[in-house]
C-alpha cells in the first residue's frame, strides 16, 4: 500500500497480507511494515515470478559477424543480426529479431527484446535493458534549408552513449548526436512512445515517462521526473529534482527542485491557481463587459 488513495479499500481487500508504512494502522489485518513498501512489494513479486533466463544457446537464423566478439553464456534469438566489428559483454539475451549495427559496444547482461535496434558504433554498459522497438542512436533530426526550399539531409556523425542499469521501453527512440553524443546517465527509465533528440544528455535516475519529447541539446540533471507528454525546447537547462506534471510545456530553463506544470511552464500551486479559474472566464469576462458598459454610462451622465 503506497497510494494513500487506496486506504480506504483496508478493510474490503481479499489480501491475506499487506505491505504498509508505519503511519498505516489496521489491527484486524496481517500487516507488513517496511521504510519502502513499494520496493519491497517489488521485490516479493519477484519471489513469486522469478525472472526467465533463457539457456546459453545461439539460434542457426542468427547471423553473426565473424569478427563480432560476445562474452560467456549468450543467448541469441532467431533471425537476430549482429555486425562485424560489434562486442557484447557477458550473459546477454538477444530475442528474435534484434539488430546490432556495425561497432557497437555493448556490456554485461544485456537484454534486448525482439525488434530493438542498436545502430552503428553506439555504447551501451552494463545491465540495459531495451524493450521491443527500442531504437538506440537513429539519426538526429538535422536537416539544411536550401535556396529551393528542400532540405539537405546533415550527416549524423556522432553517437549515443547508455550508461549501466538503463532501461528504454518500447517504441521509443534515443537518437544520435550530429556530432560528439546523445547520453543517458546511469540509472535513466525511459518509458515507451518517448523521443530523445540528438546531443541530449538525461542525468542519473531520472525519469522520462510516456510520450515525452526532448528536442536537441537538452541538459537534464538528476533525479529529474518528466511526466506523460512533456514537451522540451532545444537548448535548454532543466536542473536537478525537477518534476514536471503531465503535458507540460517546457520553453525555457527551470531551476533545480522546482515542480513546474501548464504551458509555458509555471510554478505547479501557480498553475493550480490559474486552472481553477479558466473554467470561469467566460462569465468572468460577462461581468467585466456589464462594468464597462456601467463605467461608460457614469461617465456620460457625470
Amino acid at each position: 500500500l503506497s497510494n494513500p488513495k487506496y486506504r480506504r479499500k483496508l478493510r474490503t481487500t481479499r489480501a491475506a497480507a499487506i505491505i504498509v508504512d508505519k503511519e498505516v494502522q489496521a489491527p484486524e489485518r496481517a500487516l507488513l511494515r517496511a521504510e519502502n513498501p513499494y520496493l519491497v512489494y517489488a521485490k516479493a513479486l519477484e519471489i513469486f515470478h522469478p525472472p526467465h533466463h533463457p539457456a546459453a544457446a545461439i539460434h542457426p537464423t542468427a547471423v553473426i559477424a565473424p569478427d563480432a566478439t560476445m562474452g560467456r553464456n549468450p543467448s541469441i534469438g532467431p533471425y537476430v543480426v549482429i555486425e562485424e566489428g560489434v562486442e557484447i559483454g557477458d550473459d546477454c539475451v538477444l530475442k528474435s529479431f534484434v539488430m546490432v549495427y556495425r561497432g557497437a559496444k555493448i556490456g554485461d547482461r544485456f537484454l534486448a527484446h525482439s525488434h530493438a535496434v542498436v545502430r552503428e558504433n553506439v555504447c551501451v554498459g552494463n545491465d540495459v535493458i531495451l524493450q521491443n522497438g527500442a531504437v538506440i542512436g537513429g539519426d538526429g533530426f538535422g536537416f539544411a534549408k536550401q535556396a529551393d526550399g528542400s532540405y539537405y539531409k546533415i550527416v549524423q556523425a556522432g553517437t549515443t552513449v547508455i550508461e549501466d542499469n538503463v532501461e528504454v521501453q518500447v517504441n521509443s527512440c534515443i537518437d544520435r548526436a550530429t556530432t560528439g553524443e546523445t547520453r543517458l546517465r546511469r540509472g535513466v527509465k525511459v518509458d515507451n512512445l518517448v523521443q530523445v533528440a540528438h546531443a541530449c544528455d538525461v542525468g542519473e535516475n531520472t525519469l522520462l515517462c510516456g510520450q515525452a519529447g526532448l528536442a536537441g541539446s537538452t541538459k537534464i540533471g538528476r533525479n529529474v521526473v518528466l511526466a506523460g507528454q512533456v514537451g522540451v525546447a532545444g537548448h535548454l537547462t532543466i536542473g536537478e529534482n525537477v518534476i514536471a506534471t503531465a503535458q507540460t510545456g517546457i520553453p525555457s530553463d527551470v531551476e533545480p527542485g522546482k515542480v513546474v506544470s501548464g504551458y509555458p511552464a509555471m510554478d505547479n500551486a501557480l498553475w493550480l491557481k490559474c486552472a481553477a479559474v479558466y473554467s470561469r472566464l467566460p462569465e468572468i469576462y460577462a461581468e467585466v463587459r456589464k462594468l464597462r458598459a456601467a463605467l461608460k454610462k457614469t461617465s456620460e451622465t457625470g
